[in-house]
């Protein structure tokens, strides 16, 4: 039974960091360089013990600019984990890492790779 509870609890934190990280960065992270960028959160990794969480991250836009946006952040990171601290009631506020996410990018390729196969153009 034990197993059962901290999986669910796991996985609310994961749900609830998704929320709150997506909200803090759309409304707390005051960067000009965000103004025109679209960021998602697309999943979180919560370690066993809650004390790390991968958030990854979808960022539409070009390869300079991604980069750019994955610097916002990680220098942004210590007030999101602070704000974090705030919103969601843990013992321990976890460690936060920002990894970029690219796997809409390569679903959108292979879509398009696709769609040329079925026309013949490839």
């Amino acid at each position: 039974m034990a197993n059962r509870f901290e999986f669910s609890r796991a996985d609310r934190i994961r749900k609830a960091l998704m929320r709150e990280v997506s909200d803090i960065i759309r409304r707390e992270v005051k960067d000009p360089r965000l103004s025109e960028t679209v960021v998602s959160i697309t999943d979180v990794e919560v370690s066993g013990d809650l004390r790390h969480a991968k958030i990854f991250v979808s960022i539409f836009a070009e390869k300079e600019a991604q980069d750019e946006v994955m610097e916002i952040l990680h220098e942004w990171t210590k007030v999101i984990r602070s704000e974090v601290g705030k919103r969601i009631r843990m013992h321990h506020t976890p460690e936060l890492l920002f990894c970029l996410d690219n796997s809409l990018e390569r679903g959108s390729r292979v879509t398009q790779l696709l769609d040329q196969i079925s026309r013949g153009e490839v």
